[in-house]
């Protein structure tokens, strides 16, 4: 009789391709806290990814979900699917680096008060890219989301993205990036999960901000290291992921705004509604630039 797994992996796909065979190799090489027990959950990807990772790793179980059906609710299916006292949620577009479960792990150990642990995401040019974040007071949103389209060092945008933080420090924090996360499933369960009404973007900035409200802390763990194409999927549907992390962050916002903030509900709708359109206008000129057309 074999020991139960420590910890166990759930990894969102749609449409990856050879991504999630390299993302599932990954995670299955990292024997460092124990074996995983690793879950694929495909939102009904019409490419090849998941016969590549059949024909690749055939014991990986995956569960198909309805459709796509979305991050946070597909998360969920495969933390239904596991057992073990930590789940990690991945993206498909990503690498482990050996070793780093175990880091997790340990600081988990380290602080049962702990819920999350977000590990330092480091982009394929080396550089690395802030997953650990303040949540996004009034005043950091409007002026991050005003100026950072256009002005990538602004000092709304520094500060919420932390970036005067040591990336080798391990360190308290806000929220930490839904790309690679390590969650105590006791927590998980406390707060109800993913919240589903998100269907991409903000859904951790959410459960970070549930679990923190709920008493538990979340954490960086710089000792742990993914490997992030950023946007290798999103990047083939530019206009809707414009249009779908502005709707998720209206649902944030209408979360967070109460009480005597509510009547600012209609302001932020009609900010972020103003937002989506320059930004699907920014990305169609810097498109054409691209492309040699005119603009």
């Amino acid at each position: 009789m074999t020991d139960a797994p420590r910890w166990a992996a759930v990894v969102v796909n749609f449409e990856s391709g050879l991504l999630l065979r390299d993302c599932v190799a990954s995670l299955l090489a990292d024997d460092s806290a124990g074996p995983v027990e690793l879950v694929v959950v495909d939102n009904g990807s019409q490419d090849d990814s998941v016969a590549t990772l059949r024909g690749a790793f055939p014991g990986v179980a995956v569960v198909a979900a309805p459709g796509n059906v979305g991050y946070a609710r597909a998360a969920n299916l495969g933390i239904a699917a596991t057992r073990a006292p930590v789940v990690a949620v991945c993206n498909p577009d990503l690498e482990l680096a050996p070793g780093s479960a175990a880091a997790v792990l340990a600081r988990l150990d380290a602080e049962p008060g702990t819920a999350a642990v977000g590990p330092r995401v480091v982009n394929p040019d080396g550089s690395v890219y802030p997953s650990a974040r303040r949540l996004p007071g009034l005043a950091v949103a409007v002026g991050h989301g005003s100026l950072g389209l256009f002005w990538r060092d602004n000092p709304f945008t520094v500060r919420y993205h932390e970036r005067d933080a040591d990336p080798g420090r391990a360190r308290p924090v806000d929220w930490v990036s839904g790309a690679a996360v390590w969650l105590r499933r006791c927590a998980l369960d406390a707060v109800g999960g993913w919240d589903e009404e998100f269907f991409m973007y903000f859904e951790d900035v959410d459960l970070c901000r549930r679990l923190r409200a709920a008493g538990w802390g979340v954490a960086y763990e710089p000792a742990a290291q993914v490997v992030h194409v950023q946007g290798a999927v999103t990047r083939r549907h530019p206009y809707r992921m414009i249009r779908e992390h502005h709707r998720s962050a209206y649902r944030y916002a209408r979360k967070t705004l109460r009480g005597p903030r509510s009547p600012l509900r209609p302001v932020a709708a009609a900010y972020l509604s103003a937002r989506a359109g320059v930004a699907m206008a920014a990305h169609a000129v810097g498109d054409a630039r691209h492309r040699g057309g005119p603009g």
